[in-house]
């Protein structure tokens, strides 16, 4: 995609907004050349764009779509982005979610350390804008992007959430919320060293779950490995006594590495990245977030 196609992307959306913000929208440079497969997700029959949601005093930045002329309340999906923040490829998921009926909103849980896109490598990103964002206050802002939710058309009662990478992780510890009633973790870690920014991995909260969570992972993850997915499954098994925990379920795919359905990196791979959707559909009914 050049130059010229992202940019009128960018417009597209800005003019699309349903509230005006600074909240960047492209593609973000760090995340590699933006390939062609690159899905785009058309406006027809949503209101789609950038919203500013109150926690506290605090105004959270999100994109947010809805179907036009939906009747009565929506279900509720919350996407959680990679380490790049809420751009195009994030924004485009809820617009996809949208077009099947849900109120979808895509919080940017990094604005207070910063724009993602100020950085060239993913490295830089972890440095200054993850290690800066601590796992309790994503939580936080999460129950209170519901908290908007419900005072603007969606169904508290009927919740889901879903993630990539980093936001694959957070999916996992946003099953703890009593709001919560499904969960489908893209490729997200599950293991890992506790700070005080992450005090807790999935590992550790098993036994805490109010939400049955999917997760979807690669054999081919170079950074997320077989075993700790056994130690995932280990420690699910354990909480047994605990029906979320219990109906927890995992789709590894042989070949995939990791972001295979991240339609705008080369990592992609559409047999993968289309199954995984269709599941992630399927799980969210299952559940009743629908």
């Amino acid at each position: 995609m050049n130059e010229k196609t992202q940019n009128g992307r960018r417009n597209f959306m800005k003019t699309s907004a349903i509230g005006a913000t600074t909240m960047g929208v492209g593609f973000v440079t760090a995340s590699e050349p933006v390939m062609a497969a690159a899905i785009e997700t058309d406006f027809k029959g949503l209101k789609a764009g950038e919203q500013m949601i109150p926690i506290g005093s605090f105004q959270l930045p999100a994109y947010v779509s809805r179907p036009e002329n939906a009747k009565g309340s929506l279900p509720i999906i919350i996407v959680v982005s990679e380490i790049f923040g809420v751009h195009e490829h994030i924004a485009d998921v809820t617009r996809r979610f949208a077009k099947l009926g849900y109120l979808a909103i895509a919080p940017e849980f990094f604005t207070r350390a910063g724009d993602p896109n100020s950085y060239g490598t993913v490295a830089e990103i972890q440095k200054n804008i993850v290690a800066k964002t601590p796992d309790a206050q994503v939580l936080n802002d999460l129950q209170g992007a519901l908290v908007w939710a419900g005072k603007n058309g969606g169904d508290l009662k009927r919740v889901g959430v879903t993630g990539f990478c980093w936001g694959g992780r957070i999916t996992w510890l946003s099953a703890t919320l009593p709001q919560v009633r499904a969960g489908v973790a893209w490729y997200g870690r599950l293991i890992g060293e506790k700070t005080e920014v992450n005090p807790r991995h999935p590992v550790d909260i098993a036994a805490e779950l109010k939400a049955p969570v999917l997760g979807l992972y690669g054999a081919a993850d170079t950074g997320i490995s077989l075993e700790s997915i056994d130690q995932m499954r280990a420690a699910l098994a354990q909480a047994s006594n605990n029906p979320a925990a219990k109906a927890c379920q995992f789709e590894v795919y042989p070949d995939a590495p990791h972001a295979f359905h991240a339609d705008y990196r080369a990592s992609y791979r559409e047999g993968p990245a289309k199954d995984g959707w269709e599941k992630c559909i399927v799980w969210f009914k299952k559940a009743g977030v629908v």
